[in-house]
């Protein structure tokens, strides 16, 4: 039994290190571009290691145990010759799927099983070479697979006491192989992105473990008309489509597919940076009501154009993302980042802006496959990715990473650097976050040091540092600024849906935009549009924000748990999951009056609720040039 495994980890090793050997061979020229093959190669030995455990894992446990027993080889040899043939065919699957759909087999793979005839009558009628070569590999591998541990002869079992010491030495090093990793977060699909080209990133994977994973992401996707309640497809876009002010679908592979006129030209491309602010609430702004803890953004907002009641779509820095950088709604699944189908041709400023001759990173003070956004960006139109292990001696790192300073020194350094490039820059934060750590030393801290309150400080230090810098510097006057927060920390209540922490600061600033303190409910999904609008790019895109230069405003969307939230002036529709939408009259910061139903308006949320999920799903988020179509 324990040569069975044995012989299967070593078998396995070498049939998934000789296909990505050749898929590198086959896609050379993309993977010379990229850099070269070296980190394909040692982070897919990573993912094998994990592959292999997981399914070598407890036959190599029990070996020690009942590896002399008839019965326990048998079923040991059946469970690793499954293991084995799922590899096999996936690997042998692989060219045909990325020649189709430019990936390694995903969830496109799964979802075409549930039709088994027209896709073998596809293969068979198209492929005929193809598949006849791929059952001929397939049997091959399946007589090999069965010399070397389909069966073995029994073991000799080491003396009883030394079996737990031997157990407890595998089960070690299983765990270690499944992590793939000593640092604290288990290796993932964000973990071996590393470039901005989708297909290369998935070749550090194996199929199995590319499809097992996606099999695995799909609880992150809930349905929101099992949970609302549904409406007619033609009814939900023509509701989004008016509150969005654009005219009807006109294209139905992607129905919000619209022009969008600047309402700026500036003499040459400014860049566009969005400094994206950890937990930062309005409840600790002093410009927007809050407890006076930012004197420096209380004074930049001063300067620029500042949205005093901007709302936040979630409560997650994921959800926060999705909005400030696609301009996506959210909804009651898991945020787009973390969804399997968001990871590559999904819209995102950078994937626009790539365009207009624009380059596009992402500066991140921690490590960027938390959360999928590594994998997410660098699939979808980011060019670098910037995060803790590409920072210089910073001047502090705490448990989520390196300080906001050291975030705001990368930010500074890469924006000098960048001469006439135009850029698109995504900064997020990072000290904002519990246990509170930030440098000493920085600003007069009041009582205890690790506060929420203090480290609010803390960041606002960062920020009025970072702008005392960026005034001075040649790139000040052609560059575009957003400072948002993500979403507010602490957020609770007993309300349904507690507005007043999705209050958030919301400032533009820079590239010569006009100081204004703009008093119209806006939603994260605003800005993007917005912004487009200020640094001159006319083009279409499936945006559903409002461009505030002209006019728009007045409603905000957020998911608060199950429950969502649809503020439009100031009545408030609550969907919650299979119950009657409730509406009240909101008054900032606690006024929830109950008003009698608004039918038309809470028929408007339910598109609201409903239109991301529909456009995740059938893969219409997106632009032309990155749609992907299947056949029907």
């Amino acid at each position: 039994m324990g040569t069975q495994v044995l012989a299967f980890a070593l078998a396995a090793l070498i049939l998934l290190t000789l296909s990505r050997i050749l898929l590198i061979a086959w896609l050379w020229p993309r993977v010379r571009a990229a850099g070269g093959p070296r980190k394909i190669l040692a982070w897919g030995l990573r993912i094998d290691l994990n592959q292999v455990a997981m399914w070598a894992g407890i036959p190599a446990l029990l070996a020690p145990w009942v590896g002399d027993s008839p019965l326990a080889i048998a079923i040991t040899g059946a469970w690793l010759m499954a293991a084995w043939i799922l590899m096999v065919l996936l690997e042998v699957s692989t060219p045909q799927f990325i020649l189709e759909y430019d990936s390694r087999p995903n969830r496109l793979y799964i979802e075409y099983l549930k039709y088994p005839k027209e896709v073998f009558g596809m293969l068979w009628k198209g492929y005929k070479l193809v598949l006849l070569a791929a059952v001929l590999v397939l049997a091959l591998a399946i007589g090999l697979g069965w010399a070397w541990f389909g069966r073995a002869e029994p073991d000799v079992l080491p003396g009883f006491w030394w079996r737990p010491v031997i157990s407890l030495a595998i089960a070690a090093a299983i765990v270690l192989a499944i992590r793939g990793t000593l640092g604290h977060r288990p290796i993932n699909p964000a973990s071996v992105a590393w470039c901005g080209d989708s297909l290369l990133n998935t070749l550090p994977l194996n199929s199995l473990y590319s499809v097992l994973f996606a099999l695995y992401a799909i609880k992150n996707e809930r349905s929101a008309a099992d949970v609302y309640g549904d409406m007619p497809e033609a009814e939900m876009h023509a509701l989004v489509h008016e509150q969005a002010g654009f005219p009807p679908p006109s294209d139905t592979d992607i129905p919000s597919l619209h022009a969008q006129q600047a309402s700026r030209n500036p003499a040459r491309p400014l860049n566009l940076v969005l400094i994206v602010e950890e937990s930062l609430g309005a409840q600790y702004v002093g410009n927007l009501g809050g407890a006076g803890l930012t004197p420096c953004l209380d004074a930049l907002a001063a300067q620029g154009w500042n949205f005093t009641r901007a709302y936040a779509t979630g409560t997650r820095s994921v959800r926060g993302l999705e909005a400030v950088s696609a301009g996506f709604p959210p909804t009651v699944s898991d945020a787009a980042l973390r969804l399997t189908n968001a990871q590559s041709r999904f819209f995102t400023l950078a994937q626009l802006l790539k365009r207009h001759g624009y380059r596009s990173r992402f500066i991140y003070g921690g490590e960027a496959h938390f959360d999928n956004m590594k994998s997410f960006f660098l699939g979808n139109g980011f060019d670098e990715l910037y995060d803790l292990p590409t920072f210089e001696s910073p001047a502090f790192v705490g448990t989520w990473g390196a300080s906001d300073e050291d975030m705001f020194d990368k930010l500074h350094a890469l924006l000098a650097a960048d001469g006439a490039q135009p850029t698109l820059t995504l900064a997020f934060s990072v000290s904002n976050h519990t246990p509170w750590e930030y440098p000493a030393g920085r600003f007069p801290v009041e009582g205890n040091p690790a506060t929420v309150e203090n480290t609010v400080r803390y960041a606002d230090w960062a920020i009025g540092r970072f702008f005392e810098q960026a005034r001075q510097s040649d790139y000040w006057d052609h560059t575009v600024f957003l400072i948002v927060a993500d979403h507010d920390s602490r957020v609770g209540g007993a309300q349904l849906v507690p507005l007043r922490h999705f209050h958030i600061p919301a400032l533009i600033l820079g590239g010569g935009v006009a100081p204004r303190r703009d008093e119209r409910i806006v939603s994260q999904i605003d800005l993007p549009p917005t912004l487009l609008s200020l640094i001159g790019v006319s083009d279409s895109h499936p945006m559903i924000g409002h461009d505030l230069t002209r006019g728009g405003g007045g409603r905000a969307m957020m998911q608060f748990e199950d429950n969502y939230g649809y503020l439009s002036g100031d009545t408030l529709v609550v969907l919650e999951p299979q119950q009657a939408a409730r509406t009240y009259r909101y008054t900032a910061p606690d006024g929830y009056a109950p008003m009698p139903a608004d039918p038309d308006l809470a028929r408007t949320a339910l598109a609201h609720a409903l239109w991301p999920a529909w456009v995740y799903r059938h893969q219409a988020y997106t632009l032309p040039e990155l749609k992907l179509r299947t056949p029907a």
